[in-house]
C-alpha cells in the first residue's frame, strides 16, 4: 500500500476497534489472551471466519514506535515500557547473578522487540515433539508442509521442497552481506561445518551448518507478526483487539472455562467466550495465569490461598531457554558495521549422541560482556562477539508469590543446575576460539579478548559470571502425556474443558534456533485443532 492507502486504512483501523471495544459485554466465540507471536496468529486464523467473533486481549500497548519499525533498535526497548523486564531470582552458580528476563509487552510481543529472525527448528526438534504428543500432527514431515504452504512468503533463491511462496509472513535472506560474513562461514567450514545455501532448508536436517541468517523484514523494516497476521483484519467487525488490557484470571463454570477477567482502562472487565479461551501469554505469565485460575502444582495453590480447581504438576516447571555466552575478538577496523544483528548462523553439535545442534552462533559488532567479565577485559577500540546459544540440560520453575494478579512472579531458571550445562559450554567456547581464529578471518580478526583464558577454572569462573539469556523462555505448561503435562497433542489443558495454551510455554523443549518461528506454528496449530472441532 502507498502512504495514502496505509493512512486511509489505519483510520478505519482506528474507527472499528473503537466501536470494537464498546461492545465487549456482548458474547465472543474465543477469547485470545495474549497478543504476542502465537496469539496473534491463533487470533487471525479464528476472525478469518466472518461469522465467528473473537477477542484478543494485550497488556502492552501499540506498535507504532520507531524501536518497532526499526530492526536495529531491539537493544533500546529492553528495559523499556515495551518489555515486561522479569528478572530470574540470584543464582549462586552464577556468583549470585539475578539474569534479566527480557519479553515483549507490546503488540505482536516478542516479534515486535526481537532481532527479527527467521528459525523453524531442527527435524528432531518437531519429531521429538511428535513422540512426546503421540500426534504425527507435530511431526516435522507434518510442521514443513505447514511452513511452506501457510506459512511462508520466501523472497529468496527458490527451494521449492523446503521454502514456501504464499504464504502469510515474508521472510528474505540477510540483505547486502559483508565480506566478513563470508569469510566467517569459510571459518565455520574450515572447522567442518558445511555451508548450506539458506538458513531454514536442509541444514535443518543436519547435524550443524552455516548460513545468512533468514529475516522477517521487508524495505529494511520490522514485519512483526501482529502486522503479518492481525493487523490487516482489523477494519472487520468480528475481530476486536484490545491493548494495554491485563487478564487477571480465567473464570470457569464447573471445570468449562466461561469467561476472562481483565482489567481494562481503570475497571476490572469480565468477557465471555461461548466456545473457548486461549492463553498465550507466554513462558512466564502463562502458568502465573494458569495457577491463578486454579489450574496447577497443589503447592503453589495451597501457599496462595487459592482454590484448586485442577492439580496440574507441571504447570510452573520445566522452565528454560537458550542460554548465551560471549566470545570477543579484537578486530582490524570494524568489520561488522554497526547493526545490532547477524547475518551469519552456524549451528553445531557439542556431543555426538545428541539429535540435533544443541549451540548456535551468531556474529555482532562491540563485545556484549557482563558488567563482571567486561571488568576483567582489556577491550580494544574494535572488536566483535560470537554471541553463543546453547540449549540446556537445567529446568527451572515458576512459583507464585501470591493470588492477587499484580503479585509478581518468582523465577527460578536455575541455570547451570544440571553439570552437563557446564561441560558443554566449556565445549561450545573451546569452539568458537577454534572457528574465530581460523585462517579464513586472517585480517579481520585479531587477538582473543574474552575469555581471557582457556584454562578450565578460569572457563568456569568466565560462565559463572558471564552467562545470560537469549530470552527464548520456553516449556513451563508443556505438551505430552505423562503425569508433567499440561496440555494434550491439541493445546488442550487437562482436566478442565475450553481451554487451551498456545505459546511456548506448550514446548517440551526449546528448538534449534529462536522461537518466534516455531511460535508461529504452535499458533497455526492451536487455530486449526479449534476450527476442525
Amino acid at each position: 500500500m502507498d502512504t495514502v492507502t496505509q493512512e486511509a486504512f489505519a483510520a478505519q483501523v482506528r474507527h472499528n476497534q473503537q466501536e470494537q471495544a464498546a461492545r465487549i459485554t456482548v458474547p465472543f466465540d474465543f477469547i485470545v489472551c495474549g497478543a504476542g507471536t502465537s496469539g496473534c496468529v491463533v487470533a487471525a486464523r479464528l476472525a478469518a471466519d466472518p461469522t465467528v467473533r473473537v477477542l484478543l486481549i494485550e497488556a502492552g500497548g501499540h506498535d507504532e514506535s520507531e524501536l518497532v519499525q526499526n530492526p536495529n533498535c531491539w537493544p533500546m526497548t529492553l528495559g523499556g515500557a515495551m518489555d515486561w523486564g522479569f528478572v530470574a531470582q540470584a543464582n549462586p552458580r552464577l556468583n549470585d547473578r539475578a539474569i534479566g528476563y527480557s519479553m515483549g509487552k507490546v503488540l505482536g510481543g516478542g516479534s515486535s522487540i526481537n532481532v527479527s529472525t527467521w528459525s523453524r527448528g531442527h527435524r528432531a526438534d518437531w519429531d521429538f515433539y511428535a513422540a512426546a504428543a503421540d500426534d504425527d500432527a507435530w511431526s516435522y514431515r507434518t510442521v514443513l508442509d505447514l511452513y511452506r504452504n501457510r506459512i511462508e512468503q520466501w523472497v529468496g533463491a527458490p527451494d521449492p521442497d523446503y521454502r514456501g511462496q504464499h504464504g502469510t509472513v515474508r521472510v528474505q535472506p540477510a540483505q547486502e552481506p559483508l565480506p566478513f560474513s563470508d569469510c566467517l562461514m569459510a571459518a565455520a567450514e574450515s572447522v567442518g561445518l558445511t555451508r548450506f545455501a539458506n538458513a531454514n532448508g536442509r541444514m535443518m536436517e543436519a547435524d550443524g551448518g552455516c548460513a545468512l541468517v533468514d529475516e522477517t523484514l521487508h524495505n529494511g523494516k520490522r514485519q512483526s507478526i501482529f502486522r503479518s497476521y492481525v493487523y490487516p483484519l482489523m477494519t472487520r467487525p468480528n475481530l476486536t483487539v484490545l491493548s494495554e488490557a491485563h487478564v487477571t484470571r480465567v473464570l470457569f463454570d464447573g471445570r468449562r472455562a466461561r469467561k476472562v477477567e481483565f482489567s481494562y482502562q481503570g475497571a476490572v472487565v469480565t468477557a465471555e467466550a461461548t466456545r473457548e479461551v486461549v492463553v498465550s501469554l507466554g513462558a512466564i505469565h502463562t502458568p502465573k495465569l494458569l495457577m491463578q485460575s486454579g489450574i496447577g502444582p497443589a503447592d503453589e495453590l495451597k501457599q496462595a490461598d487459592i482454590t484448586a480447581l485442577q492439580i496440574l504438576e507441571g504447570v510452573g516447571r520445566n522452565l528454560h531457554d537458550h542460554v548465551a555466552i560471549a566470545s570477543v575478538w579484537a578486530s582490524e577496523g570494524d568489520v561488522l558495521g554497526s547493526a545490532p544483528r547477524s547475518q551469519t548462523a552456524c549451528f553445531w553439535k557439542s556431543r555426538p549422541e545428541l539429535d540435533s545442534p544443541n549451540f548456535y552462533t551468531y556474529a555482532s559488532s562491540g563485545a556484549y560482556l557482563t558488567p563482571e567479565n567486561a571488568a576483567r577485559a582489556d577491550l580494544p577500540a574494535h572488536c566483535w562477539t560470537q554471541l553463543i546459544g546453547m540449549r540446556p540440560q537445567s529446568r527451572g520453575r515458576i512459583h507464585l508469590t501470591g493470588a492477587a494478579a499484580t503479585d509478581p512472579v518468582r523465577i527460578d531458571a536455575n541455570y547451570l543446575g544440571d553439570a552437563q550445562d557446564m561441560a558443554d559450554l566449556i565445549s561450545g567456547l573451546t569452539f568458537a576460539r577454534e572457528m574465530g581464529s581460523a585462517p579464513a578471518l586472517a585480517g579481520r580478526n585479531g587477538h582473543h579478548v574474552a575469555p581471557h583464558s582457556f584454562d578450565d577454572a578460569d572457563l568456569t569462573q568466565y560462565i559463572r559470571n558471564g552467562l545470560t539469556t537469549f530470552w527464548h523462555q520456553s516449556g513451563t505448561a508443556r505438551m505430552g502425556c505423562d503425569a508433567m503435562s499440561v496440555v494434550d497433542s491439541k493445546l488442550r489443558v487437562y482436566g478442565v474443558e475450553g481451554l487451551r495454551v498456545a505459546d511456548a510455554s506448550i514446548l517440551p523443549r526449546v528448538t534449534a534456533g529462536n522461537t518466534m518461528a516455531p511460535c508461529v506454528v504452535i499458533g497455526e496449530q492451536a487455530a486449526q485443532f479449534m476450527l476442525e472441532r
